[in-house]
């Protein structure tokens, strides 16, 4: 086994050294998560709507949030949904910060996966973003990285499923990359998709690099702002645990639902309601 694959595989099989802190956080209610049929409506009037910036995560493209896309825009809702580079996370939080620095008005940001890291940092210091919500996502605190906290808790088996590959760096020398082997794809990513859609999926990932998840994060974004988030209960990529302990931590508004890690192109009712409920909060 490639020495990355293997160290990836070991972090991710670590046993929960901190599974007592579930226990010892205070329980956060879970938002139902079988009602978004406002998801498509809003009667809320009160002020500008947001911009919706739809930030995706390793191994999937800005297409994943197609479904949620839709819903928003028929909402009445201006959407944008960027390519995250997912080369390392100051890279690709600098990069977002200029995305957004084009749009005007106020701003939900929504992180998919490893784009919860990117939104953390990219929203510090930018009053115009009212909201962040996180869709099966990390959310990193200061000196956290994607890695580390994929490992806190029992339940990823991502790194049986990923191989790693070079790729020249800008200034020379190269770097690793990793993708979800193709075979694999379906069960370890989405397997709530249909198989020719997940194939498909497989196809299109966008490979990130192994730096952008053991990068440690800088100061956390929704320690300021408002949260929200969604956790994938079938999630094999970021253990469910892991993603309720951040979302606790983070004191966000929390919502579950029996999805995998592809919870936008599974469950897109569903991702759409909270993001909305996020928007209208703003409001």
């Amino acid at each position: 086994m490639h020495p990355t694959r293997r160290t990836l595989a070991l972090a991710l099989a670590l046993p929960a050294t901190v599974a007592s802190l579930l226990g010892a956080a205070p329980a956060a209610p879970a938002r139902p998560a079988s009602s978004p049929a406002a998801a498509d409506t809003d009667t809320d009037r009160h002020g500008p709507k947001p911009t919706i910036v739809l930030v995706h995560g390793a191994f999937a493209d800005a297409s994943s949030w197609s479904g949620t896309i839709r819903r928003l825009q028929r909402a009445g809702y201006p959407v944008l949904a960027p390519a995250n580079p997912l080369r390392g996370l100051a890279a690709d939080t600098a990069y977002l910060r200029s995305v957004l620095a084009a749009v005007e008005g106020p701003v939900v940001l929504v992180g998919h996966s490893y784009g919860g890291a990117v939104i953390s940092g990219a929203a510090l210091g930018d009053r115009r973003v009212k909201a962040l919500v996180y869709i099966a996502a990390f959310t990193p605190d200061k000196g956290e990285s994607a890695a580390e906290l994929a490992a806190k808790f029992p339940g990823s088996t991502l790194g049986d499923a990923v191989n790693p590959r070079s790729y020249p760096l800008p200034g020379g020398g190269t770097g690793t990359e990793l993708v979800i082997e193709r075979a694999k794809f379906h069960g370890q990513f989405a397997a709530d998709v249909p198989a020719a859609d997940a194939a498909v999926m497989a196809a299109t990932q966008r490979p990130v690099a192994t730096a952008a998840l053991e990068e440690k994060a800088g100061e956390a974004a929704w320690r300021t702002i408002p949260s929200w988030a969604l956790i994938a209960t079938a999630d094999k990529n970021i253990p469910p645990a892991a993603e309720w302990w951040m979302a606790r931590r983070a004191g966000s508004h929390i919502t579950e639902v029996d999805a995998s890690h592809a919870v936008a192109v599974s469950r897109p009712a569903v991702v759409t309601h909270v993001i909305l409920a996020a928007a209208r909060a703003t409001r």
